[in-house]
């Protein structure tokens, strides 16, 4: 299958998307994405009404790391998860918590999903990783851009420059963005989550059985790595804590993962689909941020 001239390019080999997306780390910062898009009223309301997040949490991620993955090592396959994604939404409407209506795909609530990502990305890796230089921070938030165009999204509807993107962040944050309904139950340590349902039945049935010792320690992690992980003028816009000792904890929880993951092997540090890309492209062990 070949490109139409018209479609847009996803993120090219060898860029700072190609080198942390598929990395296992972006695993750690996937739900504090997730939960700053659902603090944006509209679409917290919209996962609320629409989503399987409580029924199929294991489901619905395995599926949104899926697309995420696809849209930037997907090649010609990323313009038609794209088109996929657009069509799953248009039928995704109706009326927020404070009675406003809203669409899955009213420009505004299309594109702050879309933007979260950039300022989570920037941050997590400072922690989990190494600090962006300016010019692969410039790079980063140019291809993630490219990734929105392949989404559907229009230049307009988007800050072109980083330097118009914090100003449009920050103000979503002081106008917007809230503790909504479905931030609580993303960060709570008590709602209840079903074991996953993965692997040979043996291995489920024993995951089932040890999954309520395993379940309190999980949601604890789940709801540190969310909040920690999450830039820090957005925990203030949600009003979620977050303590010194909370913050020693997490830069010595980045110290081990910047320790290990490095020297994984690369089917243990890439998730599937990127590293079959990267390997197609010749980029094994090179073109990363070592740590």
């Amino acid at each position: 299958m070949t490109r139409a001239a018209a479609d847009p390019v996803p993120p090219p080999p060898g860029g700072v998307l190609w080198t942390v997306a598929g990395d296992i780390r972006a695993l750690l910062m996937l739900p504090a994405a997730l939960t700053l898009q659902v603090a944006h009223p509209a679409v917290g309301a919209g996962v609320d009404e629409h989503s399987v997040f409580r029924t199929d949490p294991w489901g619905r991620g395995e599926r949104s790391i899926r697309s995420l993955q696809t849209w930037v090592y997907g090649g010609d396959a990323a313009v038609a998860e794209g088109r996929r994604l657009r069509e799953l939404h248009k039928s995704i409407q109706g009326t927020d918590a404070h009675g406003r209506g809203y669409h899955a795909l009213s420009p505004h609530c299309y594109s702050w999903v879309h933007a979260t990502g950039f300022p989570v990305y920037q941050h997590g890796l400072r922690y989990l990783a190494r600090p962006l230089t300016e010019a692969q921070e410039r790079q980063l938030y140019a291809e993630w851009l490219q990734v929105g165009r392949v989404l559907g999204i229009h230049d307009r509807d988007m800050p072109q420059t980083i330097e118009e993107f914090w100003p449009y962040f920050r103000k979503v944050l002081a106008d917007e963005v809230e503790q909504t309904a479905v931030v609580r139950e993303l960060i709570a340590t008590d709602a209840p989550v079903p074991p996953p349902d993965v692997g040979p039945e043996p291995a489920r049935l024993l995951l089932r059985a040890a999954w309520p010792v395993l379940l309190p320690p999980f949601v604890r992690l789940r709801r540190f790595l969310t909040i920690g992980l999450m830039p820090p003028e957005a925990r203030e816009a949600m009003g979620l804590e977050w303590t010194d000792e909370q913050e020693r904890t997490l830069r010595r929880f980045a110290r081990v993962v910047r320790a290990v993951v490095p020297v994984l092997p690369e089917r243990l540090r890439y998730l599937p689909l990127a590293r079959k890309a990267r390997r197609a492209a010749g980029l094994s062990r090179s073109g990363r941020l070592a740590r």
